[in-house]
């Protein structure tokens, strides 16, 4: 490694950015605004940047991302639960913001997590759109239970409430066709993912906005960042169950509702279920397994342009 090169931590809060480089041990604090941003840009710049690594922080960290990304510095942004546990396994028991990004920076230099593509703006516009549609439908199955268990004298105001958010949904729906039509290349990829039966509307805009790594990486890669890969639960001679888990939350649900549908209709992933069944696989494992190869097929169709139709028999290779 060059001795010049370094490992930046970032530690991102609403008002303030903490800052750790790895291995000359600098550190110092920036507003989080466009200033500080632009000062934080201009100073790495300035350095033999390797890495640049972030916590997902609910949002807070999209423009820093985007700024760095915009000046094309090497940026990731990890789980939050990853790093923690990477610090507990370091010794490092106490959290302050300079500690976690001393911790981010330790943990760019030790593991190397690969960069990812930052989603554009269309990616992130629906990101927050798919977002707010989620919010408004989970507001909606509460009001139906209230409703259902309401007195009559409240159940007049509740039904004009699940109007207005049944409402609110459909707009939000067209919302996310409108700006899935503005993009050739978004609807490219929007109408080879609803090719495949069991793929309908809001699983291919949950998979569009988040998940961008989705035909730019192999079948191991994409299961594991979606959180669908079997992992090994081993020690000595103990043999322990294999388990998914991590990833990313959201897409998984996605994935789990389509499996479902596609365990149906879809000729291929029906096949691929009962033969599992068969084999004395309980229901929940070989549902899991219908949802990492529907991911795998869905990535392969992705990475070289290919509709379901055309795909089939490749589909039919992949689950023999």
């Amino acid at each position: 490694m060059n001795p010049e090169s370094c490992y930046v931590g970032i530690d991102v809060a609403k008002a303030q950015l903490d800052v750790a480089v790895r291995p000359t041990g600098e550190s110092w604090s920036l507003s989080n605004d466009e200033a500080g941003i632009a000062q934080l840009v201009a100073r790495l710049g300035g350095l033999s940047t390797v890495l640049v690594v972030l916590e997902a922080t609910g949002g807070m960290e999209l423009p820093l991302v985007a700024a760095l990304a915009a000046t094309k510095l090497p940026v990731v942004v990890v789980n939050p639960r990853q790093v923690r546990d990477f610090a507990r396994a370091t010794g490092k028991l106490a959290k302050t913001d300079t500690i976690d990004a001393q911790v981010l920076a330790h943990f760019g230099e030790a593991v190397r997590p690969t960069p990812r593509p930052l989603p554009d703006a269309q990616a992130q516009a629906l990101g927050a759109l798919l977002t707010r549609r989620r919010q408004i439908v989970g507001m909606l199955t509460a009001e139906k239970n209230r409703f259902s268990k309401a007195s009559p004298s409240v159940r007049q105001g509740i039904q004009r409430h699940i109007t207005w958010l049944e409402g609110e949904v459909s707009k939000l729906d067209k919302d996310l066709e409108d700006a899935l039509r503005t993009s050739p290349l978004w609807r490219e990829k929007e109408q080879l993912l609803r090719s495949v039966p069991g793929v309908g509307r809001v699983v291919s805009v949950t998979l569009l906005a988040e998940l961008p790594e989705l035909g730019s990486l192999d079948r191991r890669q994409i299961a594991a960042l979606v959180g669908v890969a079997p992992l090994n639960r081993d020690s000595g001679t103990l043999r322990g169950r294999r388990m998914v888990w991590g990833g990313r939350a959201r897409l998984r649900a996605a994935l789990y509702m389509a499996a479902l549908v596609a365990t149906r209709y879809n000729p291929v992933i029906a096949l691929f279920y009962h033969r599992l069944c068969s084999a004395g696989k309980a229901k929940k494992v070989a549902l899991t397994a219908c949802m990492r190869k529907l991911l795998t097929i869905l990535n392969a169709m992705l990475k070289h342009r290919t509709p379901w139709g055309y795909a089939t028999p490749v589909a039919w290779e992949a689950c023999s």
